[in-house]
């Protein structure tokens, strides 16, 4: 015979598991709104925003269509810098995307958990705090198709090239060429695709 809990927690458990779908589309409604309301641009319809998004300074941000966002991310734009997705990427929870010269994003790329693609460094300045001594940047250009790893840091004045891979945890110093297979710290290749083939 069923205890007293089980009697309760049978329909309890039902009628929760038939809400969870309507409370996961109303979740997402409003992480998209809650977005589209921080940004200058347009956001698209196709974008699917899974959870809350951070968006500071000048919000010049444009996402092209069908991006995938899930929760946590950071999106910063300073000055005149602009930060551009293109279409069909997908950021992990916790990428921090932080642009003060610009950062572009080709089509397909995918972005892993907490990454972080800045494209400026703080400057140093003799009797001057470093917070108040300014900064130097240098844009980041992402190709298309890039698949960056799990915790990867990108530093400014970066290219990584259309189709390359990038190891979880790397720290890309240097170009990464189209087709590259690159991991470590400092980030070197260890595979193209043209040596696989």
């Amino acid at each position: 015979m069923p205890s007293p809990k089980q009697l309760i927690a049978a329909p309890l458990t039902a009628f929760l598991r038939a809400f969870d779908g309507a409370r996961e589309s109303l979740r997402r409604i409003v992480s998209f709104s809650s977005l589209a309301a921080q940004l200058r641009d347009q956001l698209p319809a196709s974008t699917v925003v899974l959870g809350r998004q951070w968006v500071y300074g000048t919000r010049n941000i444009r996402f092209g269509e069908h991006t995938l966002l899930y929760p946590g991310c950071h999106f910063e734009t300073q000055e005149h810098a602009a930060l551009t997705l293109g279409n069909g990427c997908v950021l992990s929870r916790g990428v921090h995307l932080v642009a003060m010269a610009g950062i572009t994003i080709g089509d397909g790329t995918m972005i892993g958990e907490y990454s972080s693609l800045r494209d400026a460094n703080h400057a140093r300045e003799e009797g001057v705090a470093m917070r108040d001594a300014g900064h130097t940047a240098k844009p980041i250009t992402i190709g298309r198709e890039v698949w960056i790893g799990r915790g990867v840091t990108i530093l400014g004045g970066i290219t990584i090239g259309d189709h390359a891979t990038v190891g979880a945890n790397a720290v890309v110093t240097r170009d990464v060429p189209a087709g590259a297979v690159v991991a470590g710290v400092p980030a070197k290749p260890i595979i193209s695709r043209e040596e696989k083939a």
